[in-house]
């Protein structure tokens, strides 16, 4: 059974900083391109950073870029997602997700999801 798990979500302040992390289990990890969306009420999911099977690539929303940080840990499944200068227009339920295609950013390419975790930012 596939599982990704999510966690370090919480609430800060703008201009704070969060560290996610997400473990899996059940996926052969370390051939998986691993990926972060996020989802805020009322608007639809979207790509936030990905990073492929050997890190050799990372990709991030043009909203992030500079900001935000993701990386792996394939000793243990672990990806994470670092989160600098937070602004109040990202708070939402940030999801990771699992794919077997490299460098995708649409969400119908990930077939494996986490149950979220939530990043609150006050103004």
């Amino acid at each position: 059974q596939v599982q990704l798990v999510e966690s370090g979500g919480g609430m800060v302040q703008a201009g704070d900083f969060l560290r996610l992390s997400c473990a899996a289990s059940g996926i052969p990890f370390s051939s998986y391109s691993m990926a972060w969306f996020r989802q805020a009420p009322g608007k639809e999911r979207e790509f936030v950073a990905g990073i492929t099977w050997n890190s050799r690539s990372t990709y991030y929303a043009d909203s992030v870029k500079g900001r935000f940080t993701i990386s792996r840990d394939n000793a243990n499944n672990t990806v994470y997602l670092q989160m600098n200068s937070l602004k109040p227009e990202e708070t939402a339920a940030y999801y990771c997700a699992a794919s077997a295609n490299l460098r995708a950013t649409a969400s119908s390419f990930y077939p494996y999801w986490g149950q979220g975790t939530q990043v609150t930012v006050s103004s």
